[in-house]
């Protein structure tokens, strides 16, 4: 039962990575206002996500402002959606996929070879999930960061990294191995067939009426 408690640490991890990916692309923290520089005492924080801006006050209150066009956003947002949402997407259909070809289901238990290709399948889903959400949240750092050592970039429009891009990289790190747990997940040569044993046949003493 080796290789089915490798399977579930590997689809544990991979599952708790994909919530922290869902987590990851609501948050709205995804890049908050620096206070580097001359820009230290200010009456509001500033945050920014895939789908709506934040304004904090100094007095507690909060207020939001969903993104009210598609087409005038930047780029880098729309394409980190994109990622974000492929990499969910397919993080659903690794779980599906590993529902059936995982060791502790009743599903093709009759073929456990066909069992382990579409738990290897799974494993090849989550790890490509994986590296579509770690693009995305570097992709959108090293756009913050680019626009943070920009010399042109004011001192009171500068950004840092948020918590929904640690939050999106320790996620991609999860589904990552968690998928590659799956994937050597190997099972024996002989696994699914039945043992030979000699044959009977000419040896002495064995003839009955």
């Amino acid at each position: 039962m080796a290789n089915a408690g490798i399977q579930l640490l590997g689809f544990a991890l991979a599952f708790m990575g994909f919530i922290g990916s869902i987590a990851s692309t609501i948050m709205v923290e995804w890049k908050a206002s620096s206070y580097a520089g001359d820009n230290i005492i200010t009456a509001q924080a500033l945050y920014e996500g895939l789908w709506k801006s934040c304004a904090s006050q100094s007095t507690g209150q909060i207020q939001c402002k969903v993104y009210d066009s598609l087409l005038q956003l930047p780029g880098i947002v729309q394409g980190t959606r994109g990622l974000m949402l492929s990499s969910i997407l397919l993080c659903f259909i690794a779980i599906l996929v590993e529902t059936v070809g995982m060791r502790c289901t009743t599903c093709m238990a009759d073929s456990p070879q066909q069992k382990d290709k579409v738990a290897l399948a799974g494993g090849i889903l989550f790890i490509f999930g994986g590296l579509l959400a770690l693009v995305g949240t570097s992709w959108y750092g090293h756009r913050i960061a680019k626009d943070f050592y920009n010399p042109f970039t004011p001192t009171n429009s500068r950004f840092e990294f948020g918590s929904a891009l640690y939050v999106g990289w320790g996620a991609a790190c999860l589904i990552m191995i968690g998928g590659g747990f799956l994937c050597c997940n190997c099972s024996s040569k002989n696994s699914g067939k039945s043992p030979r044993y000699p044959s009977s046949a000419g040896q002495p003493g064995r003839d009955y009426v």
